[in-house]
């Protein structure tokens, strides 16, 4: 499977199995069952009240913990020093492990201290809890921040990101700093499938419109997905994905779809344009 690599450590499969919502048996089944038919790249978070189930998965699969990349997130309310340690060691624990691949903060907090944020992110990946770090939910000029007053080593951005939304600032900003670039919700839920567009796309290559949809973000680099998929049918559609063939045509149409649909800004969401 096509890998993202970047200078600080990350080193992950670039179609991944996002687990919000599931949460207990549902969660556990799906990961489980996704390991099986080749998934090596699972996203968590401490807010998806899933973790335990994750780990129960991790430990009822046959495949090793070091061919899994395992990404979980700290909620906004934790981003104190201590708080933050002990939100991870919560996460190893639920999990069943002793380190994650891939940590990130979850969504900027408010009222916070960034450096000091930043300052025990780093630390914690100094110390082999966390194989490599990012941020989630972070705009342009606070990931600025971030990598150039702050000089934090991070290794990926993860981001609403599909055909009906773009990134394409923070994209170039990602590669210029060697930053992967994860798209979460990569399906609009649904949204994007619906397009004529991609839909007439599909038809022509003899594929599903999700799949044309996953593409069209794989063939950007620096780019992984992580959709949400519990049944079998849907899992193993998205990782047929990567071999569908889309063309310079294809791509120009998905690339000139109105890019200004968010399906995800919470009450506590920053300012996505600033």
């Amino acid at each position: 499977m096509h890998r993202l690599t970047t200078r600080h450590g990350l080193d992950m499969p670039a179609i991944g199995l996002g687990t919000w919502p599931m949460t207990g048996e549902q969660c556990t089944s799906a990961v489980r069952q996704a390991l099986a038919l080749g998934y090596r790249h699972i996203d968590t978070a401490t807010a998806y009240n899933n973790e335990d189930a994750v780990g129960q998965a991790l430990r009822e699969s046959d495949v090793p913990r070091e061919q899994i990349h395992l990404t979980t997130k700290v909620w906004w309310d934790r981003l104190a020093p201590t708080a933050m340690r002990q939100s991870l060691e919560d996460s190893l624990r639920a999990l069943g492990t002793d380190h994650v691949d891939l940590f990130h903060i979850h969504w900027p907090g408010q009222d916070w201290d960034l450096a000091r944020s930043i300052e025990t992110l780093v630390a914690l990946r100094d110390e082999g809890k966390a194989r490599a770090i990012g941020v989630a939910n972070f705009p342009l000029g606070l990931l600025r921040q971030v990598i150039e007053e702050l000089g934090a080593p991070l290794s990926a951005i993860q981001v609403e990101y599909h055909a009906l939304l773009g990134q394409q600032p923070l994209l170039d900003y990602a590669r210029q700093h060697d930053l992967a670039l994860t798209a979460y919700t990569p399906l609009a839920r649904g949204r994007a499938a619906e397009q004529q567009v991609i839909r007439d796309i599909a038809a022509k290559h003899g594929v599903l419109p999700s799949q044309v949809a996953l593409k069209w973000l794989l063939d950007q680099d620096g780019v992984a997905v992580i959709p949400k998929a519990s049944s079998r049918e849907n899992q193993l559609a998205n990782l047929a994905a990567l071999d569908v063939p889309l063309d310079a045509q294809d791509r120009a149409l998905i690339a000139g779809l109105p890019k200004d649909q968010r399906v995800v800004s919470p009450e506590f969401a920053p300012d996505w344009n600033s």
